[in-house]
């Protein structure tokens, strides 16, 4: 990023390309619309163009990165609320690995196995935003919880509870959910 901000355009292609697939992914798994999430991610990359001559190595670029679109979400959600701005619509390249199967699994594990993921993406999306963003950004990005706590301007100790009660409720809302299904 300092290199982009001296005027190395080159720079910024690399950071784009390091960091493009898992922003966008972290903004379709926040907020379940893919044109929003859209939105939102060209105003992160517009934002990082403009703040570069001002950009200062406080912390990583990812952190600050992430900082900037978790900003985006949070005055998105300020601005509306949440129920109306959040879909269910879920998109084919939006689904877990978890939810591929090998060839060696019978039909009915690879049923089984993909309505196990679905329940996991139906609890993920249930869980109060602060903490459906501090386990995503666990998860799916593999920040520590530091970091998570630096990019949601958290306590380290607030980003830990997060991410138990996260954990905590996930399992809860998939062991009630699968047994519902089981009795179906």
């Amino acid at each position: 990023m300092l290199q982009y901000a001296g005027g190395n355009t080159r720079a910024f292609e690399l950071l784009y390309n390091k960091h493009k697939a898992p922003l966008y992914r972290y903004f379709v798994r926040q907020i379940y619309d893919n044109q929003l999430a859209e939105d939102l991610y060209q105003e992160t990359w517009s934002r990082v163009i403009k703040a570069a001559s001002a950009y200062e190595a406080k912390a990583k670029f990812t952190t600050w990165l992430y900082r900037i679109a978790h900003n985006l979400i949070i005055d998105h959600v300020r601005a509306k609320k949440p129920e109306s701005s959040f879909s269910e619509v879920y998109e084919p390249e939006q689904q877990p690995d978890a939810m591929v199967a090998s060839a060696s699994e019978t039909p009915e594990q690879q049923l089984q196995i993909q309505n196990k993921a679905l329940l996991l993406k139906n609890c993920v999306q249930e869980l109060p935003q602060v903490q459906k963003e501090a386990f995503l950004l666990n998860i799916e990005m593999g920040f520590t919880a530091a970091t998570i706590a630096d990019i949601a301007g958290a306590t380290l100790e607030a980003t830990k509870s997060r991410l138990r009660y996260a954990q905590k409720g996930l399992k809860t809302c998939v062991d009630l959910k699968w047994q519902e299904v089981e009795y179906d």
